[in-house]
């Protein structure tokens, strides 16, 4: 026992990096599902790679409840993950609407539809690039109960929602302009310097309604759901932001830190 015990007690370091690992597989498989459907443009395939964007954000949560656990939170678990939230939450979703809502209709459409759809796509995989690189480098520097512009992951899901809900791909210019809106909005939203409230805010009986009430939601809306939890989202947040910048302090505005 006494030879193994060390072999553990390093074993245990690997696991935070195995559970960010799943997180990048869940995105790849997303990714390659994505392209393998642009052609044939199956609503259930394209559903189900934005599902795998939903089990990449789990692991992607797992993996630090893991590091926080096992007490083995390293650099290098934490250049993974940022490596990681690029590929699934940047990448993933960019490939995902191009193929879902260009690459099939632009084969019957001027070829500056697809010209289109791939700025949009890079826009917003730069933006949660630029987001992520702004988020490392302000650890510490910010009120830890709100993010500055909206997180990565839930860009990604914010555009993920949409195919959840309309599965079917896009079969009208007027979609595809709505989805390049879309992508352009949500990348924009993430390098803002918007304010989104973050799941360290106080909890309180009204938020544990709130959950009630969606969950409650859910059950009626069912896949629907989730696109208009992230609309309800982002009006809220851009709601309280200019509420503050007149001066309301009914929820208290994020402390300034100063070095």
């Amino acid at each position: 026992m006494s030879i193994l015990h060390p072999r553990l007690a390093r074993a245990k370091f690997a696991l935070p990096s195995a559970v960010t690992l799943l997180s990048i597989a869940c995105g790849f498989a997303s990714i390659v599902m994505s392209v393998d459907n642009a052609v044939v443009g199956n609503p259930g395939d394209y559903r189900m790679a934005a599902a795998l964007l939903v089990l990449a954000g789990v692991f992607d949560a797992l993996d630090g409840y893991v590091a926080r656990a096992t007490g083995t939170s390293s650099d290098f678990g934490m250049q993974l993950d940022s490596i990681a939230d690029v590929m699934n939450f940047g990448c993933a979703p960019a490939v995902l609407l191009y193929c879902y809502g260009f690459v099939q209709l632009g084969a019957h459409q001027p070829a500056m539809l697809l010209r289109v759809g791939g700025i949009a796509s890079f826009f917003f995989v730069a933006c949660g690039a630029m987001r992520l690189a702004r988020f490392n480098v302000n650890v510490g520097r910010t009120d830890p109960r709100y993010f500055v512009g909206m997180p990565i992951t839930a860009g990604a899901a914010c555009v993920a929602s949409v195919v959840v809900a309309w599965p079917a791909p896009a079969a009208t210019v007027w979609q595809a302009g709505l989805l390049a809106l879309l992508l352009v909005g949500v990348g924009s939203l993430m390098v803002s310097t918007l304010r989104f409230p973050s799941s360290k805010q106080s909890k309180s009986w009204g938020a544990l309604a709130l959950l009630v009430v969606n969950v409650g939601l859910l059950a009626w809306l069912q896949t629907r759901y989730f696109a208009l939890f992230f609309a309800l989202y982002i009006v809220v947040t851009l709601a309280l932001n200019l509420a503050w910048l007149r001066g309301w302090r009914g929820i208290a505005p994020p402390r300034v830190y100063t070095d």
